[in-house]
């Protein structure tokens, strides 16, 4: 894992693909994120999560305060939140809002699943970046937080993300995962208040499916 930022209210680490948040299962000596930092930090408070699949940005706080802080902020709807993602297909528009109400842990696969009857309300703002032969590189940005959101949005949409066979994407050589990576995160610092936005770099696997598409 990569840290991006440390200070005496925050954590922020670009999270690798592949590794939980939290634990999973029965397997006590597992490995996962937080287990990893506060070995290294000590005590440390989970604001948010991403999937074990997606690499990318995660926010962790160093003290209680700061932690009630930004789950405020995270309540509020007052973060910004963007991914970047490769998509199968090209998209006809440039930019477009998914409001598909969302249905979660569904089935023995655990998928999410829209219900117009039963699902909640879930959003998110997609923009095309760049577009190659049969692939396009995109932002999105989820207004609301469900599990699996930006990929079920994307499904919905006809554009799988690459590489995400749980949603009925094609398999693929070029990524052994979803195309999905946290790219960068906003809030109000707790002890400033003043805005501050953290970036993290794609991974190698990202990074090398983005250049196959550009070189197609």
């Amino acid at each position: 894992m990569q840290i991006l930022h440390q200070d005496s209210f925050l954590l922020v680490v670009n999270k690798p693909a592949g590794m939980p948040v939290l634990p999973e299962g029965w397997d006590k000596d597992a490995s996962f994120l937080v287990k990893e930092l506060e070995a290294q930090f000590g005590r440390i408070w989970v604001v948010h999560r991403i999937d074990k699949v997606t690499s990318g940005i995660v926010l962790f706080a160093m003290t209680a305060e700061a932690h009630r802080s930004l789950n405020i902020q995270f309540e509020k709807h007052q973060v910004t939140k963007s991914y970047h993602a490769l998509v199968n297909g090209v998209p006809a528009w440039e930019g477009k809002e998914a409001k598909y109400p969302l249905r979660v842990n569904v089935g023995h696969k655990h998928r999410t699943v829209v219900d117009d009857r039963n699902g909640v309300r879930s959003e998110t703002r997609f923009k095309v970046l760049e577009r190659y032969q049969d692939s396009a590189l995109v932002e999105a940005s989820p207004v609301t937080g469900r599990t699996h959101q930006i990929r079920v949005h994307a499904y919905a949409m006809g554009h799988p993300l690459l590489g995400d066979i749980l949603y009925s994407a094609p398999e693929t050589a070029v990524i052994a995962r979803p195309a999905l990576h946290a790219w960068s995160l906003t809030i109000a610092h707790p002890s400033t208040n003043a805005v501050s936005t953290f970036y993290a770099p794609y991974p190698d696997d990202f990074q090398q499916a983005v250049g196959a598409m550009r070189s197609k």
